[in-house]
């Protein structure tokens, strides 16, 4: 609690008072102690193993289905207890004020879900032949209110404590979590229909299946870690050998993912794009270093070798099953929509849309770092290059949602780093459109 800013501690002591006034005001003649027992007993089981979304900081808890549950058999005062039961907790890892509050605010949950299930026309008690399909109406209301009310809860703590912008709050890992709780919270009602059959077994029964979904959504995690680790390994390769490609495939990947977003992209291609500006320029591993670090004109023998480096990247990571669209970006990055590109000279639509975007990110982050043979451009600058080329180089309805978007959410631009000492720097950029490579005997190639 000392941790807390003091606007923080006072909102969790509202809730902890809310959550203990829903219980204490309420009459207790109707409970079934043992039915109550064995769901706490559920509920403190499944808060003790929260399962992982794709995010590394959204967890979801099991517990849903237990609470979800009290409500059918219980109705608002039981579910406020079995919520309650989320103070107790085998995490080692959740400080005593988070195990108040999370108690407090399943309390409120189950208590506010129990309310809105009677109110929609639900039974309390154990389900029977009758009772369906009508049940599922009232248990869907009442579901919907105990995600509602559980995420708003959060969503105010996490603002307080200034874990979460008060403006602009990220709802892409709200609503995958609000859909983790859903899901869970559907186990609920499976546990609750054959209670009047089997009793408190039921509990057990459902517990292999919802066990099983979460070593799914595990498994998922691990995958995507290792994806990411894979992806984060050759990006530092090519980093090593290229300096100017030091944070470059970061950023390129922060400013592809924010024009699919601007242009509305699915979220999948979203994070194909992303993967994409990510490994943009794994070919430069197939091209000799002292091509890629050289401070003078490159030959026609040194020019073809940097013209290759899309295919080289395509050959390296063809194989990568996820990748999937991604590849054709790798591919075709510097293509130009004057047909004037490489390595295949494509035009317009025959471009892949996204290397159409990885070209302006990549573009842009190139003109807008510092660079040993010139400074930095201004953002402001960068967007009127990016724009005096768009027809020619770019695709203008990608310059102008990158823009759009730039204006809107910043860039972070590189602070400058000096090359470690007695590397030699190249004194050209092969990203940079603004200045173009000097190809020996034939002045400057683009």
């Amino acid at each position: 609690m000392r941790g807390l800013p003091l606007a923080a501690w006072a909102y969790v002591c509202t809730v902890v008072a809310l959550g203990t006034s829903c219980i204490a005001l309420s009459s207790f003649h109707h409970i079934h102690w043992t039915t109550l027992a064995v769901l706490a007993v559920l509920s403190v089981i499944c808060e003790s193993v929260p399962a992982l979304l794709s995010s590394a900081s959204a967890r979801v808890s099991l517990s849903y289905s237990a609470g979800l549950a009290s409500v059918v058999l219980l109705g608002p005062v039981g579910a406020a207890l079995v919520g309650a039961s989320a103070v107790v907790t085998g995490r080692r890892d959740v400080a005593l004020v988070k195990r108040v509050f999370n108690g407090a605010q399943f309390a409120l949950s189950g208590y506010l879900a129990g309310v809105v299930y009677r109110a929609a026309g639900g039974t309390v008690g154990k389900p029977s032949d009758g009772s369906f399909p009508g049940i599922i109406p009232p248990y869907v209301a009442a579901l919907a209110t105990y995600v509602a009310v559980n995420l708003g809860l959060i969503a105010i703590i996490l603002v307080l404590t200034r874990q979460a912008p008060m403006w602009g709050f990220r709802w892409g890992p709200v609503g995958q979590l609000a859909i983790g709780q859903l899901a869970y919270g559907m186990f609920g009602l499976l546990i609750a229909a054959p209670w009047g059959v089997v009793g408190p077994f039921s509990a057990v029964l459902v517990l292999l299946p919802m066990f099983i979904a979460r070593w799914a959504l595990e498994q998922t995690q691990a995958q995507q870690e290792a994806q990411a680790a894979t992806i984060a390994a050759l990006c530092q390769a090519v980093e090593t050998k290229d300096y100017y490609t030091r944070g470059h495939s970061e950023r390129v990947s922060r400013g592809a993912s924010m024009i699919a977003k601007e242009i509305g992209m699915r979220p999948d291609r979203v994070g194909a794009v992303r993967y994409a500006g990510m490994l943009h320029d794994v070919g430069k591993l197939g091209v000799p270093t002292k091509v890629l670090q050289k401070s003078g004109a490159l030959s026609e023998e040194e020019f073809a070798a940097i013209q290759l480096h899309p295919m080289r990247g395509l050959e390296i990571v063809r194989d990568i099953g996820f990748l999937d669209e991604a590849l054709a970006g790798i591919m075709h990055h510097h293509e130009r929509m004057d047909g004037t590109g490489y390595p295949m000279g494509l035009a317009g639509s025959e471009i892949p849309e996204f290397a159409r975007v990885i070209s302006v990110a990549d573009a842009f982050d190139s003109m807008t770092s510092t660079r040993s043979y010139r400074p930095a451009m201004s953002l402001e600058a960068g967007m009127t290059e990016l724009r005096r080329c768009a027809g020619t180089h770019f695709d203008p309805a990608l310059v102008e949602a990158f823009v759009t978007a730039v204006e809107r959410d910043g860039w972070n631009r590189p602070d400058p780093v000096a090359p470690p000492e007695g590397e030699e720097t190249a004194q050209q950029d092969h990203d940079d459109p603004s200045v173009p490579l000097r190809v020996a005997g034939e002045g400057v190639r683009s």
